[in-house]
């Protein structure tokens, strides 16, 4: 057979568009550049495995878990057309280069590549960590095959999230909730947040005080605190444990009273200053940004979810702008550092530029050091004035703060004097009392020139005297003092993780990879574990009911060591010092005395779902996760203030936004006697003889009856049904009818309404009579208000009490004049983006039935639930738009049946 004639061209394939579009502007000519759009296969749910693999060894996870945990994968169906056009390019060319990304999803997505292309021609693994001409080059010196070991660790971390979710979700179906889910790295990280608010309940507040002074000197005053009396510190915040214990013997804790009567003992007394304290001050600059450290510090000053960090991220490393942003690396090449420290030195002078390049470790457990930081690209760096007309908004603000921490990261240490003044006086009481205060004066900004350093919220003291600068006094100088006072503190519980703190705890524990921090972060919000106050992580109540029962069954599984250990092992497999299959037969099946998944989930016992729903709050009440929400329950009988009745098990919502930690003691016995009774009898329907009952539902008051169940002789009386040989049918179980019921107004509550309200509520919808064509007129209250319906045509009504009295004449002139679409909604947007760069329409965010969502008047999009609307950014509001238009239209599942499907090719 004659060889394939060689046609010059080559194939490169990208994972997206975006980085193909700008890789093409740097290769050379004959070079085809071709994006796979991500995986192009995939484990497929193991509902859609073929037949005569359902019932084997791979048909419960689409891994066979009797042969080396090999895994049956399928292409994407919406990668299918994709795969031909590769295919259709490659016959084309004479060789193929894999440039996709360096890391092991990279890896991963060009081994796939191969597997499915198999290409006759030469192949050519290529990457670079920055998309510059220069980069591009340096790749195709250094070209490699595909790294298998870093492929079978991807595949193994696949494999490992399959077992894990499908053997534990199922558990917490039956015992929790239905739709739940648990995730190696996910249910660690839900379990952090809960242990956080689990401190925070605990935690016992504790009262102490101090003195603060304003003291001076003839040209300049100060501010002081008092610092201990009679020799003795004066008790902090930070000499109290979280029980509200004084921990520390060797100070002097001082109450209301004690600091009051030293305030007033010093009004009149000589202060003078008893030491002078200067001690220089350098503070060097942080490293330049990680993934962790970048998502972090972002959060902090830029006001950025994890998530959109990454996004703006991915889309400055797609067009060119940074490097590749999925790093553990904090060091820079040698081209960066000069590019570096040449910049610093024209922006700042020479003096800011030390005589050495700064060399950064890492801190991180688990640190891969397969990258470069995350840095300007290019050898030499373009400042945020070159690229301010390139990019805008958000896009800027983030390439802004990567330049400067780089710029600062290779600049010289802040230089400054630290001085401490310690002063004191004796009272009238005779109690000897004495103040500090302490201030920092910045000599030389050095890096500080270019960029500082966020911090998170700490607790204890704010002691932070930077940049304060105190008076020239020296040792027995006389002061004056004025305003001294008392003031009073509480010990502060530990604070509630933000994205930015909570990303810092989890690299510091080496829990995950910092390259799914933000997607992690932003399930467990997507699954209503936690939800976001400001900028705090707030668990549900269900993420502790989910905690409880995987610490209870599944401890090792939600440990932080174990979990921290498991990264490690994937990453010996990366390295090639382990083998994929053998590490996870390990963990599935369980070696000797240590067992593994499959034991733990066939043995589990019973566990007692109500038990693990309840969380005891106060004496006699309870709180139960169930199946519409939280709610309080108290076992305690007590006496309905309104009837006298004695109420056995009382119950009390939960409000939404009431925080786990907020549900105290005294708060749980105010619910509960506020609570509206659940329900409360109205009487007997005159015509059913039903009883009408009023009820406080999850989605508001409601009005219905009680049919009673049919009695034995009702049931017995029912007509025999035969078979045809003339035996006689089991009896059916008779089919329950359905009760009615409505909706109370706005203007009602359970308290109140009579019964003659109900009947009339449950009557609706009300006939008005019929128009000119006998076409029937309704009214009637719906979701979104009350109003008139004729046929298809609905029409809103103003207020809820116009269905008992508007009449059909009325009803008519409202159908006369024609119809107002959205008249009702004539509401301002929650927030405007301006024009779309597609659609060229105006971006609006709306208030939908569903919640808030993005649209240009042709294609909506849902805010998604772990992105507040302050958060929510023009680019952000872009991307989602033209992810939902990428997609396409949502295909609806036909109701016929599909023909067989022919099996996919197995790896």
């Amino acid at each position: 057979m004659p060889s394939k004639a060689k046609t010059g061209k080559k194939l490169v394939i990208v994972e997206s568009p975006a980085k193909s579009k700008t890789i093409a502007k740097y290769l050379g000519e004959g070079f085809i550049v071709e994006a796979s759009i991500g995986h192009i296969r995939d484990l497929p749910q193991p509902s859609d495995l073929p037949a005569e693999l359902k019932k084997t060894s791979v048909g419960k996870f689409a891994v066979d878990i009797e042969n080396d945990f090999k895994p049956y994968y399928v292409v994407s169906p919406d990668k299918k057309k994709k795969v031909a056009e590769l295919k259709a390019q490659l016959k084309d060319a004479d060789e193929l280069y894999l440039a996709t990304d360096g890391d092991r999803e990279g890896e991963a997505i060009a081994w796939h590549l191969l597997e499915v292309l198999k290409p006759k021609v030469p192949v050519y693994r290529m990457t670079f960590g920055e998309i510059t001409k220069e980069a591009i080059h340096r790749a195709m010196g250094n070209l490699r095959d595909v790294d298998s070991a870093l492929v079978d660790a991807q595949e193994t971390r696949r494999i490992l999230d399959r077992l894990y979710g499908y053997e534990i979700s199922p558990v917490l179906w039956r015992k929790v909730a239905r739709g739940l889910s648990a995730g190696r790295v996910q249910s660690v990280v839900t379990r952090m947040v809960v242990d956080r608010e689990r401190e925070r309940m605990a935690f016992k507040a504790a009262s102490y005080w101090d003195l603060t002074g304003q003291f001076g000197t003839e040209s300049a005053s100060f501010k002081a605190k008092l610092a201990a009396v009679d020799g003795a510190k004066v008790a902090t915040g930070r000499d109290f444990n979280d029980d509200g214990v004084l921990t520390s013997s060797n100070v002097v804790h001082l109450n209301e009273e004690l600091a009051t009567s030293l305030a007033a003992g010093l009004e009149n007394s000589d202060f003078r200053v008893r030491s002078v304290d200067t001690k220089p001050y350098t503070r060097r600059p942080a490293a330049p940004f990680t993934t962790s450290t970048l998502q972090q510090e972002a959060g902090r000053k830029l006001r950025f979810s994890s998530k959109s960090t990454m996004q703006i991220a991915q889309r400055l490393y797609e067009n060119g702008y940074i490097t590749y942003m999925r790093t553990d690396s904090s060091a820079l090449s040698d081209e960066a550092l000069t590019a570096a420290r040449r910049q610093a030195a024209e922006l700042y002078g020479p003096e800011y530029v030390p005589q050495s390049p700064r060399v950064y470790a890492n801190k991180a457990a688990n640190a891969q050091e397969a990258h470069e930081a995350i840095r300007p690209a290019g050898d030499s760096f373009r400042t945020p004035a070159q690229v301010a007309s390139q990019l805008s908004g958000d896009a800027f603000r983030l390439y802004e703060l990567i330049w400067k921490r780089t710029i600062a990261s290779q600049m010289a240490d802040a230089k400054g004097s630290t001085a401490t003044i310690r002063l004191g006086a004796v009272a009238s009481d005779g109690r000897d009392a004495e103040f500090s205060a302490s201030g920092t004066v910045i000599t030389f900004p050095g890096f500080l020139a270019a960029y500082e350093e966020g911090k998170d919220e700490s607790r204890g003291d704010d002691d932070s005297d930077e940049a304060r600068r105190l008076p020239n006094v020296a040792k027995d100088d006389s002061l004056t003092a004025s305003e001294i006072v008392a003031v009073g503190h509480e010990t502060s519980p530990p604070p509630r993780y933000t994205e930015a703190s909570l990303t810092a705890e989890l690299e510091k524990r080496g829990i995950g990879r910092p390259s799914t921090y933000a997607s992690t972060i932003s399930t467990i919000q997507d699954r209503g574990y936690v939800r976001k106050q400001g900028s705090a992580l707030v668990p549900s109540w269900i993420a502790f009911s989910v905690i409880r029962l995987l610490e209870q069954h599944f401890h090792d599984y939600v440990d932080y060591e174990f979990t921290a250990d498991m990264e490690g092992d994937l990453d010996k497999i990366a390295n090639g010092q382990a083998i994929g299959a053998a590490w996870l037969k390990h963990f599935y099946y369980g070696e000797d005395a240590d067992p593994g998944l499959l034991s733990i989930v066939n043995n589990l016992g019973e566990i007692d779902a109500r038990e693990i729903n309840s969380v005891p709050i106060a004496e006699g009440i309870t709180l139960r996760v169930g199946k519409f929400g939280p709610y309080l329950e108290s076992s305690i009988p007590t006496v309905d203030p309104k009837t006298g009745e004695l109420v056995e098990s009382a119950r009390a919502n939960v409000p939404e936004d009431l925080a786990p930690d907020e549900l105290t003691a005294a708060k749980a016995v105010e619910l509960m006697e506020t609570a509206a009774p659940e329900e409360r009898v109205l009487g007997v329907d005159p015509h059913t003889g039903h009883t009408v009952v009023a009820k406080n539902g999850r989605y508001g008051a409601y009005v219905t009856e009680i049919i009673p169940e049919m009695t034995d002789e009702q049931l017995a009386a029912l007509p025999v049904e035969y078979y045809k040989n003339g035996k006689p049918k089991p009896p059916k179980k008779p089919v329950k009818a359905k009760p009615r019921t409505g909706s109370l107004f706005k203007s009602m509550s359970v308290d109140t309404i009579t019964l003659d309200d109900a009947l009339q509520l449950m009557s609706l919808p009300r006939v008005l009579g019929e128009d000119a064509e006998g076409n029937p007129i309704t009214v009637q209250n719906g979701r979104f208000g009350p109003y008139l319906k004729k046929g298809t045509d609905s029409r809103s009504i103003a207020t809820e009490e116009e269905i008992f009295t508007i009449t059909l004449e009325q009803a008519l002139e409202i159908y006369s004049q024609p119809k107002q679409r959205g008249a009702r909604a004539a509401v301002p947007p929650l927030a405007e983006f301006g024009p779309d760069p597609v659609s060229e329409k105006n971006i609006v965010v709306k208030e939908g039935r569903f919640g808030p969502y993005i649209t240009d008047g042709v294609t909506n999009i849902t805010v998604p639930r772990a992105t507040s609307l302050e958060e929510l950014t023009r680019e952000q509001a872009i991307e989602l738009l033209a992810e939902k238009r990428a997609k396409g239209p949502v295909k609806r599942t036909a109701t016929r049946k599909a023909p067989a499907k022919k099996a996919p090719a197995k790896k």
